[in-house]
């Protein structure tokens, strides 16, 4: 090697300052976003009192109170009353005692959470079976006006919700769907199976058909070859388009607020409305927030190593 030659480098290698200013970026979002969590969390923890002191108490002693009121209803009661009671016989009894309360019953919080989990993963199994399908169709064979229907299907996306939620619920009362578990699942369904007839497409589109045809010259039918060749291949972006779709049936709040109000009532219109002495119960509310994220937080854990493939799939070609 002669003197003067240089060594190679990669025209894609970052240098030190770049990496430096790109890890205190994604230090700032990720601290951006940890801390109101963090806060949510923490406030789920506190007393009543502690929750709306100023300034703010970030040191205090932690309280199950707001659990207790998420879970529970409660009626005021004299002291004289609380003390004939007798000695409390469970540690919640004892927390409401103190405020010269007693449990009168459970809340309506795990019917409303049972119906959030039932809709929001029942939604977005719908979504993304027949989104499947539908962009299987559009990506494998010849669909008349096929571009004209993948605009109409996204245009529908493109609507906000509230533009026509009276027209549902004119809908829905004259059907007979109006606050029920299937109605909300079939309106989840019809909202996000767009989304994922667009994100499916494009992955069922890198999927080389060679794969089929050589499946079928095995002796496999379309369908076989659909299920046993395409739909492993597709799984990552299956993956992916599913985290999105329950992600907005399990936050959707205004078809939710609006045709629901007892049976099928979802988490998110009911959190808001936890009333505590003298308003809002903020650690119930934290506390039920807290419960409401576990769902999403979990699932989305549990495959995001199949997001990570799905969001980069086909981003590198041979």
């Amino acid at each position: 090697m002669s003197a003067g030659a240089t060594s190679a480098h990669s025209v894609v290698e970052s240098k030190a300052v770049g990496k430096w200013i790109a890890g205190l970026l994604v230090m700032a979002y990720a601290l951006v976003a940890v801390v109101p969590l963090a806060w949510i969390f923490s406030t789920g923890f506190k007393s009543p009192p502690d929750s709306i002191s100023y300034p703010p108490k970030v040191i205090f002693e932690p309280s199950l109170e707001g659990y207790v009121n998420l879970f529970t209803n409660r009626s005021r009661q004299t002291p004289e009353y609380i003390e004939s009671l007798g000695t409390a016989t469970t540690w919640y009894d004892d927390i409401v005692r103190k405020r010269n309360m007693v449990i009168t019953g459970p809340s309506r919080f795990k019917d409303r959470y049972v119906n959030s989990v039932v809709i929001g993963f029942g939604s977005t199994f719908l979504a993304v079976f027949l989104g499947t399908l539908a962009a299987y169709g559009f990506s494998r064979f010849r669909v008349p006006l096929k571009d004209d229907l993948m605009f109409f299907i996204l245009s529908t996306r493109m609507m906000p919700p509230i533009a026509v939620a009276i027209p549902i619920f004119l809908m829905y009362r004259t059907l007979g769907l109006s606050d029920t578990i299937l109605g909300m699942i079939l309106l989840y369904t019809a909202v996000n199976v767009s989304l994922a007839v667009w994100l499916l497409k494009g992955f069922m589109d890198e999927i080389p058909r060679e794969y089929e045809e050589a499946a079928v010259v095995d002796g496999y039918t379309r369908l076989q070859a659909f299920i046993k060749v395409v739909l492993p291949q597709a799984r990552a972006g299956i993956a992916a388009t599913a985290i999105f779709c329950l992600i907005f049936a399990w936050n959707e709040y205004a078809f939710a607020l609006l045709l629901t109000s007892g049976n099928a009532q979802t988490a998110p219109p009911f959190i808001p409305i936890i009333i505590g002495e003298g308003g809002l119960d903020w650690p119930a509310v934290a506390a039920g927030t807290t419960l409401f994220l576990l769902p999403i937080v979990f699932f989305t854990v549990l495959l995001r190593n199949q997001l990570l493939r799905g969001i980069t799939f086909g981003a590198v070609r041979k």
